[in-house]
């Protein structure tokens, strides 16, 4: 399977293509975030500046009126920007997971759990409710 950055690479030319300029845009911003994370002293993992892009995104959203045209905007741009991660998982899917990761820790506390649980949630779960989850779970 191709990388994310050579997905987006691809898509970018379908997109010219199609002439869909908010997808154009996005596109070409996840891109040039790639190549200052491929230039940068310490990078980071290709998933990572989709998720980092995706909360900025989030809270742009926020700072909108309900109904404006920016508001409409950004949010566009994060469905094309949600075509990138992996498929989000349900609050009873993080509850399971954080189930079977306290049956397989000696030390059941909230920093333990959180540790074993972001990596597998990263860009799939909001890390703020998950953190909810896990105190109402132990």
């Amino acid at each position: 399977m191709n990388n994310l950055k050579d997905q987006i690479s691809e898509d970018i030319k379908s997109a010219m293509k199609a002439r869909d300029k908010v997808r154009l845009n996005v596109l070409r911003y996840l891109k040039k975030l790639f190549i200052e994370n491929d230039t940068s002293a310490k990078s980071i993992p290709e998933l990572d500046i989709i998720v980092g892009h995706q909360k900025k995104i989030k809270e742009s959203i926020d700072m909108y009126p309900e109904g404006s045209e920016l508001r409409t905007q950004a949010e566009a741009e994060l469905e094309v920007v949600n075509e990138y991660l992996p498929k989000p998982l349900t609050e009873t899917e993080v509850v399971a997971l954080i189930e079977d990761i306290k049956s397989n820790l000696d030390n059941i506390n909230m920093g333990a759990i959180m540790k074993e649980l972001t990596p597998r949630i990263k860009g799939r779960f909001d890390g703020k409710k998950a953190s909810e989850l896990v105190k109402s779970n132990l």
